[in-house]
C-alpha cells in the first residue's frame, strides 16, 4: 500500500491525496475479522510491510491490545497521514520509514508478518518475501495480498478504449507493476521455503451495473491521481482524459460488468528455516 521500491523508478500513484484516498477506501476492522484474525492467537509483535497511510495497522493495533503492532512504509507522506490522524484514534501502532529489502529487524523478530497491494508495484517481490521470512520466528505466519487482473477484465469489451487501457497498463509494467502478481504469490510462497501455504480468492473490483456514487468519487480520484502516468504513456494529455472520460462512463452503463480478484495466500515459516533462531522466550521454538 505505498511501499517504495528504490531500484526502480518512483511508485506510479506517488500523490498527496492517495494517503486519503486509500485510508477512505478501506475498512480495516471488516478487514481484521475476514482474513487476518485466524493467525493472531498467541501473537504478541505484528510486522505490516507497506502499511501506507495505516488504516489495517490501526485496526489490527485496536484488536490485538496490547500486541506491538509497528508498520514500515517508504512514503514520509503517507506515514505522516497515519501521525497526524493517530492523534485523534489513540492507536497504539508504531510506523517508520524501511524498505521492504531490507528491513531493519533482527532475525526472528515478529510472530505475524502481513503484506498487502505492495507486491506488484516491487521489482523483486520474491526478495521481499524471503526478507519477511527473515524477519519472521520460526512457526509464524506470513500473510500476502494483491490483486490479479487490476483495470483489465470487463465486459463487454469496448473497443475505443481496451487498446487505450492495456497501453497505459503495458507502460506501467515497465515502471515495475505487475497486474497480475495475485497469482505469482503462491509459487513464490514455496520458493521462499513457506510451509502450508494455503490460497483464497474473492473478488475485488466487482461492479455490475452502474457503479455507487461513493466509489465512482474514489475511481475518479484514483484516475486523477494516475493522470500523469496516462500522458506518458499515451504521448498526450488529451488521451490521458479520453482514458478517463470513457473509463468512468464505462462504469457507470447499466450493462457492463468489470472485475478483479484478490488473492489471500498464507504461509507458516518452517523450524529448519531458522533453527539456530530464538524464539521471543529467549529459548528455541518448541517443536524444533
Amino acid at each position: 500500500m505505498g511501499q517504495l521500491d528504490t531500484t526502480t523508478a518512483s511508485y506510479v500513484m506517488d500523490d498527496p491525496r492517495e494517503a486519503s484516498r486509500l485510508y477512505r477506501k478501506v475498512d480495516g476492522p471488516q478487514w481484521v475479522e475476514t482474513y487476518f484474525a485466524e493467525y493472531m492467537e498467541g501473537a504478541r509483535n505484528v510486522l505490516e510491510v507497506g502499511c501506507g497511510s495505516a488504516p489495517l495497522l490501526q485496526a489490527v493495533a485496536e484488536s490485538f491490545s496490547p500486541t506491538r503492532v509497528v508498520g514500515i512504509d517508504m512514503s514520509l507522506n503517507r506515514l505522516q497521514f497515519f501521525r497526524s490522524n493517530q492523534q485523534h484514534t489513540g492507536s497504539t501502532a508504531h510506523v517508520l520509514s524501511a524498505n521492504a529489502y531490507a528491513l531493519p529487524f533482527p532475525s526472528g523478530r515478529f510472530d505475524v508478518v502481513y503484506c498487502r497491494f505492495l507486491l506488484e508495484y516491487l521489482e523483486s517481490p520474491l526478495r521481499a518475501i524471503e526478507e519477511m521470512v527473515r524477519v519472521c520466528r520460526p512457526n509464524g505466519r506470513i500473510i500476502l495480498q494483491d490483486l490479479d487482473g487490476q483495470l483489465l477484465w470487463h465486459f463487454p469489451e469496448d473497443e475505443d478504449l481496451e487498446p487505450l487501457v492495456h497501453e497505459v497498463v503495458n507502460y506501467l509494467r515497465t515502471k515495475g507493476f505487475d497486474p497480475f502478481l495475485g497469482r505469482k504469490l503462491f509459487t513464490f510462497c514455496h520458493r521462499a521455503t513457506l510451509q502450508d501455504v494455503s490460497v483464497r480468492v474473492d473478488s475485488y473490483h466487482l461492479i455490475a451495473g452502474e457503479i455507487d456514487a461513493v466509489n465512482y468519487e474514489l475511481w475518479k480520484l484514483k484516475l486523477d491521481i494516475a493522470l500523469p502516468q496516462m500522458v506518458q504513456a499515451l504521448g498526450n494529455t488529451e488521451k490521458a482524459h479520453e482514458v478517463q472520460d470513457r473509463f468512468l462512463a464505462y462504469l457507470k452503463r447499466e450493462d457492463t460488468l468489470t472485475y478483479s480478484v484478490l488473492f489471500t495466500v498464507t504461509g507458516r515459516k518452517s523450524c529448519d528455516a531458522q533453527r539456530s533462531s530464538l524464539n521471543n522466550d529467549g529459548a528455541f521454538c518448541e517443536r524444533c
